[in-house]
């Protein structure tokens, strides 16, 4: 009898150990086990069901506007005073919904190279006011003119033509001109052929942007669709934030740093977005890009909205900005198993640099400076809740299930060894006395 129950304890004991031993090893098989089968499907190459979707998103990717409407043009013009800018929008359109083109993939170099069609679609109910509301903003190609003609006999001859056309420093636009492009008076007077038709974002509709360079993950599962290169250029960096919840899955938040739009003395990386001495003051100022060489000359600078993170000097001369990281940051929220971005929010600003031009009567009344702020941008996406459940129950619930699993076993195997060996050595111990 006695034998019977001592061999039953060490029994139950064998059984947790196995059991323990079991739940142990199941936590690194399980786990390159399902690592393996989500690898299998997300990588972006023929046949898998990420290359499906990300051939032509599922997403819906919004591009939202905000412009900064000018309250005093008549006084910046005349006193060169500060700008008075009101911010106003929002205005919403569809983007990315068209499948990419010329997808060429990289086995060597595990990327993917395509081209991304450009379209934009006004979504009316979900803007404020229509596309045909009208502004007070920059003159887009009066600004331009003494930057890419900086001769003063030219600037002269484009002066007559700026008069005759009754164009000045500002103009009243409409959305739609503003975004995709409108005749401009002064260029239509110009004696050679040159392109009339002026928009912040023309041409868009029916071109293609490209081309990019983005990893298939087939290497690295956690490098899958992060660019490489656009354009034949390093992309822009996003560093760690915080780990958040989205919709019930654990997604790790990158944002852009403020390096990101540093000077060249803190940054180098950011050497080739100065490309002058005055401006600049000797390439220490920061929070503006220079991409001029990206727009034919024009003197087009990026920035955060309302030059968060910028040089004080820079938004000095404007008064109504308010920046703060919660509404102006760039971020991308990451799945870290597959490596999917299941949100994004990029929010940039447009600016155009205007500065004073004596053969020019339009801009020969400013004293200094200005990076002007057109307008600022916010291309967003997330996963929809179809998705996101489907995401739940595909990757993150099998692996919760096999966490709880494994976390099972091995504390069931544990407890059961401990009671058994402690019933056991009891027993041993009573028999002995």
């Amino acid at each position: 009898m006695g034998c019977d129950r001592n061999c039953g304890l060490i029994a139950g004991a064998v059984i947790g150990a196995v059991l323990a031993v079991f739940g142990g090893i199941l936590m690194p098989v399980g786990d390159m086990l399902i690592e393996k089968t989500i690898k299998k499907e997300t990588v972006l190459e023929e046949g898998t069901i990420a290359f499906k979707n990300w051939v032509k998103t599922g997403t819906t990717v919004y591009r939202q506007f905000w412009i900064f409407d000018v309250q005093n043009p008549e006084d910046v013009a005349v006193n060169s005073s500060k700008i008075k800018v009101k911010q106003r929008g929002l205005t919403r359109y569809r983007v990315r919904y068209l499948a990419k083109e010329n997808i060429t993939q990289d086995s060597e170099t595990h990327t993917v190279s395509f081209l991304q069609p450009n379209g934009a679609i006004f979504e009316p109910s979900l803007s404020v006011g229509t596309e045909n509301d009208t502004f007070t903003v920059l003159n887009l190609a009066v600004a331009a003119a003494p930057h890419l003609y900086p001769n003063v006999f030219i600037q002269g001859v484009l002066n007559s033509l700026i008069k005759k056309s009754k164009s000045s420093m500002f103009q009243k636009r409409t959305l739609k001109e503003l975004l995709w492009g409108y005749k401009d008076p002064f260029l239509s007077l110009v004696p050679y052929p040159i392109t009339t038709t002026v928009g912040v974002f023309y041409p868009y509709n029916n071109t293609a942007d490209g081309v990019y360079k983005v990893f298939t993950g087939k290497d690295d599962i956690s490098k899958v669709a992060i660019i490489d290169t656009y354009k034949g250029k390093k992309s822009i960096y996003a560093v760690f934030g915080a780990e958040i919840n989205l919709k019930g899955i654990p997604v790790y938040r990158f944002i852009l740093p403020s390096l990101a739009f540093a000077s060249p003395l803190q940054n180098p990386d950011n050497h080739c977005f100065c490309t002058e001495k005055i401006i600049s003051k000797n390439c220490t100022s920061y929070g503006v890009l220079d991409i001029g060489k990206c727009k034919d000359g024009k003197p087009v600078y990026i920035s955060l909205p309302h030059f968060l993170y910028a040089s004080p000097e820079t938004s000095q001369p404007i008064e109504g900005l308010s920046p703060n990281e919660e509404e102006h940051s760039t971020y991308l929220d990451v799945e870290p198993i597959t490596g999917f971005t299941l949100r994004f929010a990029k929010r940039l600003q447009i600016n155009i640099l205007v500065k004073p031009a004596r053969k020019i009567e339009a801009l020969k009344g400013l004293k200094q400076n200005y990076f002007v702020p057109i307008l600022w941008l916010n291309e967003t996406g997330t996963i929809g809740d179809e998705k996101a459940e489907m995401f739940r129950n595909q990757v993150t619930g099998k692996i919760n299930l096999l966490g709880l699993v494994e976390i099972t076993l091995l504390s069931v195997g544990v407890v059961m060894f401990i009671v058994f060996m402690i019933s056991y050595c009891a027993c041993r111990s009573k028999r002995v006395n």
